[in-house]
């Protein structure tokens, strides 16, 4: 099925199509000089390849590609290129790259070059390894020093780095299949980044407890190598992976539960906006309103005002969302925002509080910043919010949570959020962070129990970044990492990842979630130079409404053949059905019962249906 680009991602700039590379059972996809989706046999070896370059807010480069040659045949492919950089003040950097595989070795390697010197956060290669499948599962890791440790890939996700000094890693693909990633040409280590939503383990150059940026002199050549080998001992047996015919189909799961309400934030520049929708946020009737306010961005007592009056037009909750600027004691700066509440009429349901200096990554070997005890902060906030719902976490992402892990015993409820844009904002990624999130909440719930737990604003737009001194501006709407603009948010494509977040924390039992704000760059609400005219809906107000809709009621879980394709859900008698691709989908649904014996039915590119099944 054709459909407008513009409506499904909200801009007419195209991806570039990866062009597939294949070398007998092995294969790859090149994509800007980087190499994606690497199997063999069909199945997934590693999820990525890449040489990246990272400016000193972990901004990531996007280099000019010049000479690509390509070329396969005869079992075998090889590609070459030239990357260049071109960073401040003029300086400059080019990589020269050559890859080159058979069925059972593949080899990237890469040198740079700079004529200026060039300063950098990271410069060097990203391994990524997939997270379904192996999760938990055996791995062998080599360290520069020569030994050889056996372990696991983390399966709870690990704060902090599960390997480092690494020289290789093996795995096992497929019994009697293992794949061994050599790297050389510097130190590397391993993250795992499902912290941040993304899908996989990331080894990569350069250890982070070395200082950063740092700078690559001039005229002084930095090569690295990748070497992925392939140790198949099955005689030449196929696995089903190499001929299984390829059918999407849906069943009734055994996972139920109940629909956690739905949550918009509301920020002081939009408060007013927000009055001026006030029918769109009657229609959408969300059971949560989360107003952030942030005093050390000039948030007060006005501010307060306009959420009371938005507050009044709302039948449901309201929570305060508070980044604390500690820069006096918690008592007195939280004594402050109650008096300052207090003079605006606005008597939220909850507060959540935060120290402000808490939404910035302390990364592994930097000093953690000047901060009260969260104790102090949690005391301070009960004593100046007395018979208000005291809750705490991180109002940045999981990342942030797992590394300082608040003390819970006071709060009623623990919260954070993710962004999908951290490290990579091509498409593929971006839908492939749902499959980190069911990791992230079961990691939630093994520290804190069955403490009440919520989640958001989560949005593809990136609305503070922890990992530098600022998001980054989007005027051309472009796909780039932690911007704080993503013309996805207009398309369709904000609507299918909004259902599938939901889809796949529902097992979390969270008590609210958050995908959106009612208006401005994160709202449901487009605003100019969008796919819908100003004021009209975004199609995301589409996912967000049904959701608020369905809040408090029971759900049962699908099982999906392809869940990274097709996810579903049941509610009641109706079976709700999401499209995570770019193409059409042909789905059998005839597990669901008589009033679908022998029924299939096609899914738009990031599309979603809700089919009534006979009671």
């Amino acid at each position: 099925m054709t459909m407008d680009a513009f409506a499904l991602y909200g801009t007419h700039e195209a991806e570039e199509h990866p062009v597939r590379l294949t070398a007998g059972r092995l294969s790859a996809d090149l994509a800007k000089g980087n190499l994606r989706t690497i199997r063999y046999g069909g199945v997934e070896v590693l999820r990525a390849v890449s040489y990246l370059v990272r400016d000193r807010d972990w901004g990531t480069y996007s280099p000019d590609i010049e000479n690509l040659w390509i070329e396969q045949g005869n079992g075998a492919f090889s590609a070459r290129y030239v990357a260049h950089c071109r960073g401040p003040e003029d300086s400059r950097l080019a990589i020269s790259v050559h890859i080159a595989a058979t069925e059972h070795e593949l080899i990237f390697e890469a040198g740079a070059l700079s004529p200026t010197g060039f300063e950098t956060n990271r410069c060097g290669f990203c391994i990524l390894h997939p997270i379904v499948g192996l999760a938990g599962r055996s791995a062998k890791v080599e360290h520069v020093d020569g030994s050889v440790n056996e372990t696991r890939f983390p399966d709870q996700i690990e704060p902090w780095q599960p390997f480092k000094d690494m020289r290789a890693i093996t795995h096992q693909v497929l019994p009697d299949v293992s794949a061994e990633c050599r790297m050389e040409g510097d130190t590397f280590e391993m993250e795992d980044q499902r912290n941040w939503s993304d899908a996989s383990y990331k080894t990569y150059v350069r250890p982070l407890a070395l200082p950063w940026p740092y700078q690559i002199a001039a005229n002084e050549p930095v090569r690295q190598r990748i070497v992925l080998a392939i140790r198949d001992t099955r005689s030449g047996k196929t696995t089903a992976a190499d001929s299984a015919e390829r059918t999407i189909k849906l069943e009734p799961g055994d996972r139920s539960g109940t629909m956690p309400d739905i949550g918009v934030v509301v920020t002081p520049d939009e408060a007013k906006a927000v009055l001026a929708a006030r029918d769109l946020l009657s229609d959408i009737a969300p059971q949560e309103l989360l107003f952030h306010f942030d005093p050390n961005a000039g948030h007060g007592t006005e501010a307060l005002k306009d959420f009371a009056a938005v507050a009044a037009l709302h039948r449901g909750r309201s929570t305060l969302e508070i980044a604390l600027p500690c820069k006096q004691t918690p008592a007195a700066e939280t004594a402050e925002i109650a008096r300052q509440m207090q003079a605006a009429g606005f008597h939220p349901d909850a507060i959540l509080i935060s120290p402000s200096v808490d939404r910035q990554s302390t990364p592994p070997g930097s000093k953690w910043p000047e901060c009260p005890p969260l104790e102090e902060v949690y005391a301070a906030a009960h004593a100046a919010f007395a018979g208000i719902r005291i809750g705490g976490g991180m109002l940045s992402y999981f990342t942030e949570l797992n590394r300082k892990r608040v003390p819970a015993d006071r709060l009623g409820f623990i919260s954070h959020c993710t962004n999908p844009i951290v490290h990579a904002a091509d498409d593929l990624s971006v839908m492939q962070t749902l499959e980190a999130l069911p990791f992230i909440t079961r990691s939630v719930r093994a520290i804190y129990g069955d403490k009440p737990y919520r989640i958001g604003p989560s949005t593809i737009p990136m609305r503070q970044n922890p990992y530098g001194s600022r998001t980054m501006d989007n005027p051309a709407g472009s796909r780039i990492p932690m911007a704080n603009r993503d013309p996805r948010h207009n398309g369709r494509f904000a609507e299918a990842f909004a259902l599938g977040y939901a889809i796949r924390v529902l097992d979390a039992n969270i008590e609210c979630l958050t995908l959106s704000a009612l208006t401005g760059p994160f709202g449901l609400v487009a605003g100019k130079a969008e796919p819908t005219e100003e004021g009209g809906n975004r199609p995301l107000f589409n996912t967000v409404k049904l959701l608020s809709g369905l809040a408090g009621s029971a759900w049962n879980g699908c099982r999906s053949s392809h869940p990274s394709e097709v996810l579903a859900f049941q509610s009641g008698s109706t079976v709700h059905i999401l499209n995570l691709t770019a193409e059409e989908q042909s789905i059998d649904i005839s597990a669901f019962g008589s009033a679908s014996q022998g029924r299939s039915m096609a899914l738009a590119p990031f599309g979603t249906a809700s089919i009534s099944l006979a009671v």
